[in-house]
């Protein structure tokens, strides 16, 4: 295609909000021109369907729930005065808590201001805050922020090691909606354990958001931590950056909350109109269904070029690969859906993998996500009358140019500047992107059964583990191997092979010693 049907296709296929400052550029994805028209019957069941979701049907059949976080933006679309009312009071509750610890009037126990706030949380509750956090962040935030998103003693230590000597003026967080989650659960026994080894009574420094009545609620209740906030119950965790779960750190560290919730209020009044030919986010979903022929064949690589934009990528493998990587479809039938995504920034990626995407295998689709605005501050010319944004952008749209030629389908997303109101945008496109094509292939977008799936293994291995250690100290001494183990206990060999090996690593007085394979490998206890 020359450059002057390519100009004509661009003027066809982009869509611009004007007074949001946002666009969506398809025009280098090789849809053919019949696509919508054919795809017309699955987009106005999209429409409706979603019309139904936030009008609070049940869009979540298999937990009997309904799909709220658009509500979390503007409480007037809920559907009851007294789901209207918790959002509301939510969010009042916390921006009120937020401004009394800047003001000092909620100290630390030693009398003193706050300075660092730990947010404890596992996926949903920690990836959204996470891209906020880092996409946000500035020298004058009254509050640093940091994360246990893991159950890595390392990574407890990282962050402790960060803090240093201002763990008695730090903040803890811990958001679990059902309290159960053990990744959660084991940061939060370390953020108390340090606290007492440093002598500072945790309680009051504690604040739980979690669902009413759970195992975190009880315990915050029972040990009279400082604050609690609630997760509702039809918020899913990779869509709950806007509810307590993402708001909460969010305030503390000092960051716009009313313009975040606004950005993306504004873009759901967008992406709400039934009108194909103003719905960026209608647009979004269909080229992920021509890219992957419906059945996710392609992979989606987000290469946003902002350092601030990091993270986006991270977030959007949950929001995108939790939501639509489902086995069965609403019918019941065997469909194994998914998109698979993931991404770096540029130019970095320039660097690193572009060239695979270039001349290699053709399994993927690009989204580009463009900045506008370089930088706040005055820049620097990097040569006569050319800043360091203007290679970002030359870099931009050199690669898109390159891949295009070289047959590969690109979607371009930009914005005016990274800063609350627009970053709230952008989630809200994506959020509403991945409802629409949930609902164009027919999948329940807002379940995880594979998740829970994953947590009764772990639960599993961990009481193999449990049997190991029962048996090895009752044969205190002796040299078991897994097969010995095995028939003692009933369980796995492979399985114990593993826990024994994780308790001599790690647990005192457990011991492994390797043979000419695994099975001769031998596993002993001494007191």
């Amino acid at each position: 295609m020359d450059s002057t049907s390519l100009w004509s296709r661009f003027q066809r296929t982009f869509l611009r909000y004007d007074d949001l400052g946002v666009s969506v550029d398809i025009s280098r994805m090789s849809f053919p021109d019949d696509f919508f028209a054919t795809m017309k019957p699955k987009i106005d069941a999209a429409f409706a369907s979603m019309k139904e979701l936030e009008a609070g049907a049940i869009a979540n059949p298999d937990e009997n729930r309904m799909v709220g976080h658009y509500w979390l933006r503007d409480a007037s679309l809920a559907p009851t005065a007294q789901l209207r009312g918790e959002v509301d009071g939510t969010k009042n509750d916390i921006l009120a808590f937020a401004k009394a610890i800047h003001a000092g009037e909620i100290k630390a126990a030693n009398g003193r201001k706050f300075t660092d706030l730990i947010s404890i949380g596992i996926g949903g509750s920690a990836l959204g805050p996470e891209f906020v956090a880092d996409a946000l962040w500035t020298p004058e935030n009254p509050v640093a922020l940091h994360f246990f998103d893991n159950t890595d003693p390392d990574g407890f230590e990282k962050v402790f090691a960060q803090i240093g000597g201002r763990l008695a003026t730090t903040l803890v967080v811990v958001i679990s909606k059902s309290g159960g989650t053990k990744e959660s659960r084991n940061g939060m026994l370390a953020a108390q354990a340090a606290m007492k080894k440093a002598g500072i009574p945790f309680a009051g420094q504690f604040v739980a958001v979690t669902g009413l009545d759970s195992l975190l609620d009880k315990t915050a209740v029972s040990e009279g931590w400082l604050r609690r906030f609630p997760m509702f119950d039809w918020i899913g965790g990779r869509t709950s950056v806007m509810s307590a779960v993402g708001l909460v750190p969010m305030a503390v560290q000092g960051l716009d909350v009313p313009a975040f919730l606004e950005g993306a209020k504004a873009m759901d009044a967008k992406t709400r109109v039934a009108d194909l030919d103003r719905n960026a986010a209608m647009w979004l979903a269909l080229m992920w269904w021509f890219a992957g022929d419906g059945q996710g064949k392609k992979d989606m690589v987000v290469l946003p070029y902002k350092d601030r934009l990091l993270l986006f990528s991270r977030y959007l493998q949950q929001l995108v690969m939790e939501s639509l990587g489902k086995k069965l479809d609403l019918d019941g039938k065997v469909v194994n859906q998914g998109i698979a995504v993931y991404g770096n920034k540029g130019s970095t990626d320039q660097h690193a993998y572009v060239q695979q995407l270039r001349d290699g295998v053709n399994n993927f689709f690009v989204t580009f996500v463009e900045v506008r605005k370089g930088s706040d501050e005055p820049e620097l010319e990097v040569e006569p009358g050319i800043l360091s944004s203007d290679y970002l952008q030359g870099f931009l749209r050199g690669t898109r140019s390159a891949l295009h030629e070289g047959g590969r389908d690109t979607i371009t997303v930009s914005i005016p500047e990274v800063n609350a109101w627009n970053l709230g945008a952008l989630i809200a496109l994506y959020e509403r992107a991945v409802g629409f094509y949930g609902s164009l292939v027919n999948i329940n977008a807002y379940h995880q059964p594979g998740v829970e799936a994953g947590k009764k293994a772990a639960a599993d291995v961990l009481d193999v583990q449990a049997k190991v250690v029962a048996a090895l100290k009752a044969a205190a001494g002796s040299a078991l191997t897994a097969d010995d183990l095995a028939a003692a206990t009933g369980a796995d060999a492979e399985t114990i092979f593993h826990a024994a090996r994780q308790l001599a690593a790690n647990h005192s007085g457990f011991r492994a010693t390797s043979g000419a394979t695994p099975a001769a490998d031998t596993f002993s206890f001494t007191a």
